[in-house]
């Protein structure tokens, strides 16, 4: 009588596996680790997609305000380093002077700090909290800070519906 159906010992797992399709690349090597990377890592990778939209959203947002002032930011994440536009856009969400005199041409680094810590100072004298963001973020790009500090921005500006506007008499 031969063994029953179902009371086989099980084989451990293969110490190899096959990669799955689309692993190898066409020289027959695995593909860059990025396609391994964690979901975590990939989201807070410098290229995440969520990044670039909030970059491009947050980018029109700026521009919304500072195109009375005939000004523009073209990257976010390096045109408010030199604090120029920083302090324009913050000019124009508070209708307000920023009562500090700034570098009208900061040429060095030092006279970017100045001028962000100029408009970080006013934020701050405005009661609106930034977490961990200071000037030299701001200066060196970082742009993960650079998109908190716009969102701030975002979330302290009183907001108008243009709905609810023109229904109302």
């Amino acid at each position: 009588m031969g063994p029953a159906v179902g009371l086989l010992p099980s084989l451990p797992p293969p110490l190899f596996l096959p990669p799955p399709p689309g692993a190898m690349s066409a020289a027959g090597r695995a593909r860059e680790p990025e396609a391994e990377m964690p979901a975590t890592e990939k989201d807070l990778a410098d290229d995440a997609p969520w990044k670039r939209i909030q970059q491009n959203t947050f980018t029109r947002w700026c521009n919304e305000h500072l195109k009375c002032v005939q000004k523009r930011v073209g990257n976010l994440q390096t045109d408010l380093g030199d604090g120029l536009r920083l302090i324009a856009l913050l000019e124009v969400l508070s209708q307000k002077k920023l009562g500090r005199r700034y570098n009208a041409r900061p040429t060095f680094r030092q006279m970017q700090l100045e001028n962000v810590s100029v408009a970080l100072d006013f934020l701050e004298r405005e009661n609106i909290k930034l977490v961990s963001i200071d000037s030299k973020a701001i200066v060196d790009g970082n742009l993960k800070l650079i998109l908190g500090l716009v969102w701030a921005l975002i979330l302290h500006q009183p907001h108008t519906d243009p709905i609810s506007d023109a229904l109302t008499p």
